[in-house]
């Protein structure tokens, strides 16, 4: 058995019991024969088995046991690969580095995500990996615009060579079209056996050869690194194949040393072909990835900022510092994250939000980066900088999406994993048999339409050329048919599509698992308080009781009593707020500060409390001036025995209205009922239907109490038996699991920090109205705003991209189905299943970058959908 020993900084600890506790988590793994952990250094070791446990279960276990253990994810630009075979090379490899904790490789993109143990690994040690596997890694510390910009350059230099390449195959191999032409369709009538004293033949050869060594070099180095290094065959030795096989059949025809006829102009059209699509493959890969270069070139080249003696000096961006304040003029874009300090205008955040609308802004307002500025000067101090800021995490997110691929991806990988040696097999197997049993498949395919057209005659019955040339094209056509590129683009070219989409409209996704998962929704469970309503609590009713419990009359007839009545309610309705006020005064309950403002808004004086504690979902006791304060729900009143049923009818009332009532207790009598309210978004109840036509069920949970709830669910359209009222924040989490074990797939969308449990367990946890906070862990799809039509437009983007994703597929498939079949019975002639192999990754690339014009305001409409 053979033992590794990784060295690992841990977080969280704080007494030798933590130390401990991630000892015992570790060692319980099989295959860890040792943990050794230290509290006083943060650190610890472990000697464990590679064969028998990774080092992303003893990550998971640390977790686990509530403790973190330090990694870091970087991304690495990768030139070179061509297939998805070259993509999964590049993740075994890296996968193997002690220390590498996971690695996903996308050919898409053209990069690799790792995430690492920077104690046992560098990032230089992983740049040499990629080396080693046979590629070109894109070195470069830096930050991710930088980084970003390598990336762009080393893509356009591909772009550049690929095209040098296609024109100086192109301008050799036009002569070859001319011949084609004569050949094939005038009948050998236009040109002459020679030319300038030269056979055909010779100046065939002299056009070919320097296409077979120019064009063809990158291929058969690509096919030596794959077969010798890595053991594993790729597209390139596919096209290698087939093209040499072409060339030198064609010069031992041309030396006499076999008889037949040549085939320079196939070899040389080949890699024409193929070449042409690897130019138009990068384009359209370049153009995948516009969206988010030009999310960055948005960003703001220098700022204004404002020192301390008023002065004003233009500075690079990347000299602004946090707690620098900036003068932002209008039409100016918003250096970075701030905060308004000083005035007023409207802000346009369309492309953070997908909002078009421009959004008001003044003192203590947060503003987005590179957001412009529409009208009024604002002087913003910066809160978060450089790669902290909301565009470059989004950016950072929706990369992060892109290397993690769907669950459907496997099927594309498995089939990838044995497609190569499959093909060429399979072009063995058939140039084999056409050799040794021409005759009687002759006569089996003789009644094709294409038979004796497109493969130059029916060699074997009677036609002009041998059995063994014809076995040979068979052998060409077979290998060159095949595309797996195709297979390995469809998922990843759709899936960054679908993710740029979503960032585009203000969804991010944390990868493209989720990204797939979120169409499956069939149940969202909608927190209430500022994911359906604003979350914004105004102070609407102050009642209260007299001695017997009983709500106080209201006041007299200022005409006989002068008013004394309604003044002395008046009195008694302060006096009980003032104390409310105080009690609550606290807590930072969106419920409390209601109260606390609305006492402000009469006037009132409040005191601060002698004592508070907290009731968690049932309200505040609190002592002020030596007074006993409850504030709270009628089990808050039962538990200090005070019984509240005389409230009850007023509760009702203001409940039914759908307002939150809270029963306000002194000294342990009943003395009145404060109330508060919270307004529905417009937009809640439009978000709530276009759910229903989806034939989603809409749910609700909230910690307010069953009337209140059921008012705001019938307000948007939920169904009154689909509310989940007074759950405790900490139970949350349980009613998802509940609903869900009802064999629901349920999607649970809250504020993404007290619902962060119940997001956790969801299916899909989605984070509503994150504003600039986007990095929000325990969600698996961020809205950047507060508005739950965003909702369904998550939905949609998911939908309509998988929509894409097997379209995508189907065509792969169905192409190499349908074509690698007609090749193996000579029904193609090489050049022809170049030009097709050509096309099939080009055309899912395509299909990929039509999706960019979909936006999720309505339905993914098919011509064919599945379900």
């Amino acid at each position: 058995m053979s033992t590794r020993t990784a060295r690992l900084e841990i977080q969280g600890m704080s007494c030798a019991n933590c130390s401990q506790s991630v000892t015992d988590a570790v060692e319980a793994l099989d295959g860890v024969t040792e943990a050794a952990v230290n509290f006083a250094t943060d650190e610890g070791t472990v000697t464990y088995d590679p064969s028998a446990v990774s080092i992303a279960e003893i990550y998971d276990a640390i977790e686990a046991a509530g403790y973190h253990a330090r990694r870091e994810t970087v991304s690495i630009g990768i030139a070179d690969m061509t297939c998805a075979n070259c993509a999964a090379t590049n993740e075994e490899a890296l996968e193997l580095v002690p220390g590498v904790i996971d690695a996903e490789a996308n050919y898409a993109t053209d990069e690799a995500q790792v995430a690492y143990n920077p104690a046992a690994v560098s990032r230089e040690t992983l740049y040499e990996t990629v080396e080693e596997a046979g590629y070109t890694p894109i070195r470069g510390e830096g930050d991710d615009e930088s980084e970003q910009d390598r990336r762009d350059a080393a893509r356009n230099e591909e772009i550049r060579k690929q095209l040098r390449l296609t024109l100086f195959g192109a301008i050799l191999s036009v002569p070859f079209l001319f011949f084609l032409t004569d050949r094939f369709l005038l009948g050998g009538t236009v040109f002459p056996d020679e030319l300038f004293g030269f056979e055909f033949e010779w100046v065939g050869f002299l056009l070919a050869t320097p296409v077979q060594f120019v064009l063809g070099r990158p291929f058969y180095v690509n096919s030596y690194k794959a077969i010798v290094k890595n053991g594993r065959a790729n597209m390139d030795v596919l096209i290698a194949l087939g093209s040499s096989t072409a060339y030198v059949y064609s010069v031992a025809v041309l030396l006499g040393l076999v008889a037949g006829e040549t085939y320079f102009d196939t070899a040389a059209l080949i890699l024409v072909f193929i070449t042409l699509g690897n130019y138009l493959e990068a384009r359209s890969k370049g153009q995948a990835g516009d969206a988010l270069r030009k999310l960055l070139e948005m960003e703001a080249e220098t700022a204004t900022v404002v020192r301390e003696d008023g002065s004003e000096e233009d500075v690079p961006l990347e000299d602004v510092v946090v707690g620098d304040r900036l003068k932002v003029r209008p039409g100016e874009k918003i250096p970075t994250d701030g905060v308004v300090v000083d005035g007023q205008s409207a802000v346009d955040e369309s492309m953070i939000t997908g909002e078009s609308v421009p959004v008001e802004k003044s003192d203590g307002d947060e503003v987005v980066g590179s957001t412009i500025n529409e009208n009024g000067v604002l002087t913003v101090e910066a809160t978060k900088v450089g790669g902290d800021t909301a565009l470059q995490q989004i950016v950072r997110t929706v990369k992060d999406a892109q290397a993690r691929q769907p669950e459907i991806q496997n099927l594309a990988d498995r089939i990838s994993a044995y497609f190569v040696p499959a093909v060429i097999a399979n072009a063995l197997f058939w140039g084999t048999v056409w050799f040794f049993f021409p005759q009687p498949l002759a006569g089996f395919v003789d009644w094709l339409p294409l038979w004796g057209q497109v493969a130059g005659g029916p060699a074997v019955a009677g036609g002009t050329i041998s059995v063994f040339e014809f076995a040979i094209v068979v052998f060409a056509s077979a290998v060159l048919i095949a595309c797996p590129c195709a297979l390995g683009l469809a998922t990843p070219a759709a899936t960054m599509v679908g993710t740029t989409i979503g960032a585009q409209n203000g969804v991010l996704f944390k990868g493209g698992d989720i990204l797939e998962r979120a169409k499956d929704v069939d149940t969202v469970v909608f927190d209430k308080t500022g994911t359906l309503t604003e979350g914004e609590m105004e102070l609407t009713d102050v009642v209260v009781f007299d001695g017997d419990g009983a709500p106080a009359a209201d006041g007299g007839d200022p005409a006989t009593d002068g008013g004394q009545l309604e003044a002395q309610h008046r009195r008694s309705e302060d006096d009980v707020l003032a104390l409310a006020a105080a009690a609550e005064s606290g807590s930072e309950h969106p419920l409390a500060q209601a109260i606390v403002d609305g006492a402000r808004a009469r006037g009132l004086d409040i005191d601060e409390p002698d004592a508070f504690e907290n009731v968690p979902g049932h309200g505040i006791q609190a002592t002020v001036g030596g007074r006993e304060i409850l504030v709270g729900n009628r089990k808050l009143l039962r538990d200090a025995g005070i019984d509240p049923e005389p409230a009850a009818e007023t509760m009702e009332r203001l409940e039914n209205e759908g307002k939150t009532a809270m029963l306000v207790a002194i000294d342990g009598d009943l003395r009145g009922v404060v109330a508060d309210a919270d307004t529905v978004k417009e937009s809640a109840k439009t978000a709530v239907a276009a759910l229903h036509e989806r034939a989603v069920d809409v749910m609700m949970l909230t910690g307010d109490n069953e009337r209140t709830a059921r008012a705001v669910a019938e307000q948007v359209g939920i169904d009154p038996e689909n509310v989940r009222a007074e759950v405790l924040p900490e139970d949350k989490s349980d009613a998802v699991e509940a609903i869900q074990d009802e064999g629901r797939t349920a999607m649970m969308v809250g504020d993404g920090v007290n619902d962060a449990p119940a997001l956790a367990v969801a299916h899909v946890g989605t984070a509503i109205g994150s504003g600039t906070d986007v990095a929000i862990e325990a969600a698996d799809v961020t809205l950047m705003r507060d508005d739950p039509v965003d909702v369904v437009k998550a939905i949609r983007i998911s939908d309509a991209t998988l929509q894409k994703i097997k379209q995508n597929l189907v065509w792969a498939l169905g192409y190499n189905t349908t074509l690698i079949p007609l090749a193996s019975l000579g029904l193609l002639q090489p050049v022809l299943a170049a030009g097709a192999m050509a096309f099939s990754s080009v055309s899912v690339l395509s299909n990929s970058l039509l999706f960019r014009r979909y936006t999720p305001d309505e339905e993914y409409r098919l011509l064919y959908r599945w379900r």
